[in-house]
């Protein structure tokens, strides 16, 4: 089960961050190009990246709290005792990402409050690229190209 929900987390991440790449350019291009907030397009590439966000936090947890890696890893070897991959993937990992998905989650519902597109997209311009480049320094490349 674990190795399943390893995958997962694995495959899952790559269509986040497309997808959060997606709507941080999109966003991007609304912003600077003065565009009007399309509810069909924007707003749905928007929503999507914070739903697949959030279900990637939480296959996360599951994992983090089912891994050797984990959480258990803390609790037989210290904090002291955790060798810097060891402590990528059981801190620092976690804890960006949640960090992350905070700022995503903070980009949405500061839009939701704006009437103006560009104000909107100023919004999700800022915190979704603020949450994806936490994600992108946090993510255990190593293990990703192996």
């Amino acid at each position: 089960m674990y190795e399943t929900i390893q995958s997962v987390h694995s495959y899952l991440a790559y269509i986040v961050l497309a997808l959060l790449f997606l709507a941080v350019a999109n966003a991007l291009t609304g912003w600077f190009g003065n565009r009007v907030f399309n509810l069909s397009k924007d707003f749905r590439l928007s929503l999507f990246a914070l739903i697949l966000s959030h279900i990637q936090l939480v296959v996360g947890l599951i994992l983090f709290f089912s891994s050797p890696n984990g959480l258990k890893a803390i609790q037989t070897l210290g904090m002291g005792g955790l060798n810097a991959p060891s402590r990528l993937l059981a801190v620092e990992h976690p804890f960006i990402n949640i960090i992350a998905i905070v700022l995503i989650t903070i980009g949405w519902s500061r839009h939701k409050k704006f009437m103006e597109g560009k104000k909107k997209f100023k919004s999700i311009a800022i915190f979704y690229g603020l949450g994806l480049l936490c994600i992108l320094s946090r993510i255990p490349w190593g293990q990703w190209f192996n």
